[in-house]
């Protein structure tokens, strides 16, 4: 990985050469570009808690969406974007800063991700010109079995109890990935990296209004080490504008700092990691225990990379479908010609809501660990396959009007794969978080992490400070399945952190949080942005539509009612308006365009080293 300034020349010149809105003139897709997405509100204002950091420096521009030379952060949280932007400023490079961007996380963002979870770390090497993913998902105990999530008369245990259950709680992983990151590709010491996270959480930083509803919504499930974590000196639950503290987790972070993931996943944080697992097991013998802990192993996967549209879409392949299935939407767009359609015709919702229909049959029927399902990627990601596919949409009709779909779907049959018979994992909702990171030297790093559902499991390890996963959950409740839940197995995901690449560069990257909308979101930013060439704020709030291999379509505000009621006619079924996702973009060209999401309080930072304001501060 490049850490110094021998190609900044070059890179300089490739970025002038791209000009990605010439791509438009050869497509057509400029029909409907009048349209004005919804606005940001004008009295955005980051707090940032980080010594020596302001907005206000010459060398850092901050906002929802901003420009800059030499490095840039987008991420859910004004304070990690600060801490990782401070990073690059110290001449750090992409993966340094992600990882500090992630341990911070874990203080201030607890309620999205942290080092009880796992994720999915895709990484650009401008030196080589390579992509490396660390994948760090959580894993199920060796002793784990199908039938965990049953009853004793053989029903599902009802969600809201399962993700509760020290059954639910997988083998974190978010450690392991990290350090294997930058031992990988890193340049900055562990020591450096952690610090940050320490000291926010030992001397305190400003609660945001995203989490403290978050702590006000998941009391219900906390154990009493949460409630004493989430709640003041007189009891009181913490609120938008306090400070809060969290000085058992600086104790842990001061461990892993000093030995590494070692101190994680062996000796005393282990054992407290695996007793309070126990403790809420049904089944405590079939759970997450200490050898667990101890034999714990990321994998280094090869990306899902296919061709679309002239670009190479590079994402995150299995145990996530989110890559994949990313890929298989919008290649279905580009085979159905949809860049012939405005940005907000009907024609543009109706094939992506079928597209996305025909995705999740295939998804449900064939995806699951690639350790132990034989998931068949080419053949499912073929042009032969998705042309079928393709085949199965029309303008003026739904494949919901095909025979048997609405009881089976029709998934495929790429090379005569035969699946194993039965649904994945619903995955209705996640407290997932997304991050991208971009450096002076054209590194770049598209991170998701996760604890599943916001607060986890609600469960603390008493005297740590960090929350426990309960991404079991993402297992098929059933035991059967391509999905089904078996001994070290690693359940199915949607996250989709993915980059586009241009002659072997990256263009834009792009992921986000939301369970399965994780997908469509990410899907659509990258559609607005490099079909229909939106700048990188308003292709994320251009609104979106979810649906699966069920009905209703789902959407957000903003999808015309005349577009709902001409697709209507052909067929789709409307339900609820519903924001899908947190969208963290940045766009690589002559300059660097972050863009936060603003349906929470993310901030970009984008980072000069001569102190040069960019264009588009505070947008």
């Amino acid at each position: 990985m490049v850490r110094n300034e021998d190609k900044k020349s070059s890179e300089r010149s490739y970025r002038s050469g791209l000009n990605r809105r010439a791509f438009l003139a050869l497509t057509g897709a400029a029909t409907g570009f009048g349209i004005v997405p919804s606005s940001v509100a004008a009295d955005y204002q980051a707090v940032t808690d980080v010594p020596g950091f302001s907005c206000e420096k010459p060398q850092f521009t901050c906002g929802r969406e901003v420009r800059a030379a030499d490095g840039m952060v987008s991420s859910v949280d004004p304070i990690a974007s600060a801490v990782a932007a401070t990073i690059l400023r110290e001449g750090g490079n992409a993966v340094d800063a992600a990882i500090a961007l992630q341990y911070v996380l874990t203080v201030t963002q607890p309620h999205g991700s942290g080092i009880g979870g796992g994720g999915f770390m895709v990484i650009y090497d401008a030196e080589t010109g390579t992509v490396d993913i660390v994948n760090s998902r959580e894993r199920a105990s060796r002793n784990a079995e199908a039938v965990q999530f049953l009853d004793e008369d053989g029903s599902v245990i009802p969600f809201i109890q399962r993700i509760q259950l020290g059954e639910a709680m997988g083998v974190p992983g978010t450690v392991r990935g990290l350090e294997t990151a930058r031992e990988l590709s890193g340049s900055r010491p562990r020591q450096r990296l952690i610090e940050p996270a320490i000291k926010l959480a030992r001397r305190g930083f400003t609660v945001d209004a995203f989490l403290a509803s978050q702590i006000a919504a998941h009391t219900g499930k906390f154990n009493e080490a949460a409630l004493e974590t989430f709640t003041d000196d007189d009891g009181t639950l913490f609120e938008a504008g306090d400070t809060m503290t969290n000085p058992d987790l600086a104790d842990t972070l001061q461990l892993i700092r000093r030995d590494g993931a070692e101190a994680f996943y062996e000796g005393p944080i282990a054992a407290d990691l695996a007793a309070t697992i126990r403790e809420y097991a049904r089944q405590p013998e079939r759970v997450v225990d200490e050898e667990d802990l101890a034999v714990y192993d990321v994998t280094l996967d090869e990306p899902v990379r296919e061709n679309w549209y002239g670009y190479e879409l590079v994402s995150q392949p299995p145990p996530s479908s989110g890559g994949a299935i990313v890929y298989y939407i919008l290649k279905l767009f580009e085979l159905l010609g949809g860049e012939e359609y405005g940005i907000r015709s009907p024609e543009k919702y109706h094939i992506l809501a079928e597209a996305q229909s025909v995705a999740w049959a295939d998804r449900n029927a064939y995806f699951g660990d690639p350790e132990f399902v034989d998931v068949p990627l080419e053949g499912l990601l073929s042009e032969a396959y998705l042309t079928e596919r393709a085949d199965l949409i029309e303008i003026g009709s739904t494949v919901y009007d095909l025979p048997g779909w609405a009881t089976s779907s029709q998934p495929g049959n790429p090379w005569d794969f035969q699946p194993m018979d039965a649904p994945a994992s619903a995955e209705l909702s996640g407290a997932t978080t997304h991050f991208s990171v971009v450096d002076r030297w054209g590194n770049a790093v598209s991170y998701t992490s996760t604890i599943e559902q916001f607060m986890g499991s609600g469960k603390m390890v008493p005297g740590r400070g960090f929350l426990i996963n309960n991404q079991l959950t993402d297992f098929s409740a059933t035991p059967v399945g391509p999905n089904r839940v078996e001994p070290r197995k690693r359940p199915l995901s949607s996250m989709s952190p993915s980059m586009v690449l241009a002659d072997g560069r990256p263009i834009l990257t792009a992921g986000s949080p939301g369970g399965i909308r994780i997908i469509t979101a990410t899907a659509h930013a990258i559609l607005h942005s490099v079909v229909y060439g939106r700048d990188p704020l308003d292709a994320i709030v251009e609104p979106s539509v979810f649906t699966n291999h069920l009905r209703p379509v789902h959407y957000e505000a903003g999808v015309p009612d005349d577009v709902r009621a001409q697709t209507a006619e052909w067929g789709l079924v409307w339900g609820n308006v519903e924001t899908h996702g947190n969208v963290q973009v940045i766009e690589i060209g002559d300059e660097l365009i972050g863009a936060a999401d603003p349906t929470r309080d993310g901030q970009a930072v984008g980072f000069d080293r001569t102190g040069g304001r960019r264009r588009g501060r505070g947008r």
